[in-house]
């Protein structure tokens, strides 16, 4: 097992690291103000960011948005965003590892379900998310974007 943990202010890099290989095409996050960003997500109760280390250095990175909720009984739900694993050790397990942990974490909460979305087509990237126990056959997701 290696070192899960919530992302503290030292890990702005490691995390933007990550996130470029996510979106390499994005304009480099520690030019565009995300540092602010990630200190108020960080100061957000209900918004986690989470590393997974392995032999100290960050390797995988999970964001996990706990979203109060009416229905349910008053249960809140998960969103899981921005799921990367380094991609030089992809394959490994760690990103099974991090997303149980994640979720674990959203169960710990209360949350009643836990959702995330996806824009690749890979087949592989669909197989690792029905493997950490994800239904594509659940909900439908619709998405909208700001006009041009």
């Amino acid at each position: 097992m290696h070192l899960f943990r919530e992302a503290g202010p030292g890990d702005f890099d490691a995390v933007a690291r990550l996130y470029r290989q996510l979106h390499p095409g994005d304009p480099d996050p520690a030019a565009t103000g995300a540092r602010e960003v990630f200190a108020r997500i960080l100061a957000t109760p209900d918004l986690r960011l989470f590393v997974l280390e392995r032999a100290g250095t960050v390797v995988a990175t999970t964001y996990l948005n706990l979203v109060p909720n009416l229905t349910r009984s008053a249960s809140p739900y998960a969103v899981v965003e921005n799921v990367v694993v380094d991609e030089d050790l992809r394959g490994k397990g760690l990103g099974r590892e991090i997303m149980a942990r994640t979720l674990d974490v959203a169960w710990a909460a209360g949350c009643y379900k836990a959702m995330l979305q996806t824009g690749s087509k890979t087949p592989a990237t669909h197989a690792f998310y029905r493997a950490c126990g994800f239904s594509a056959d659940a909900k439908t997701a619709y998405l909208a974007r700001p006009p041009q």
